[in-house]
């Protein structure tokens, strides 16, 4: 989604910010529909929990929180740059939300290297099961870079090693 373009419709809870006036009034302006998850049902609005305490947990409570308005935002942005294109989640079968919604093939799913010499090609592997790159027995490298040196949101990648 264009960050430009408002979306259709926003799920939220009933809390009085979402019930106030004020916030109708400019969705309807916006030309954004408001859909409420149930009252007092959990998981009504699962995904969005799921997010925010992801974002708690992996990010607001491992770094010094800005008191100002723009660092803070810069921090949220980072953390949801990294969530989206380069944290697996299992919801989504090791997917990340970029793979998801672009539709190209996810990071997991492709041809994979296999560091163990005698392991039989038809094994079943972890989910999901891909083919071998090469041959098998290949010496690989683990490398774990930072989104912008950040400790709390690793990049990891599988190299082959020379």
């Amino acid at each position: 989604m264009n960050r430009d373009t408002a979306p259709k419709c926003i799920i939220c809870d009933q809390d009085s910010i979402f019930i106030a006036e004020c916030f109708k009034k400019w969705c309807r302006r916006k030309n954004i529909r408001i859909r409420y998850g149930a009252v007092g049902e959990h998981g009504s609005i699962a995904v969005i929990e799921r997010f925010i305490r992801s974002l708690e947990t992996e990010c607001t409570r491992k770094i010094v929180v800005p008191y100002r308005r723009e660092p803070m935002r810069r921090e949220i942005a980072l953390y949801c740059a990294w969530f989206n294109e380069h944290r697996p989640s299992q919801a989504l079968g090791g997917q990340t939300p970029n793979e998801m919604c672009s539709g190209v093939a996810p990071a997991n799913a492709k041809r994979r290297y296999e560091p163990r010499k005698e392991w039989p090609l038809r094994s079943p592997c972890a989910d999901p099961h891909t083919k071998v790159k090469g041959k098998r027995g290949a010496r690989v490298q683990l490398v774990v870079g930072f989104l912008e040196g950040r400790k709390h949101m690793p990049i990891v990648e599988l190299k082959r090693a020379a």
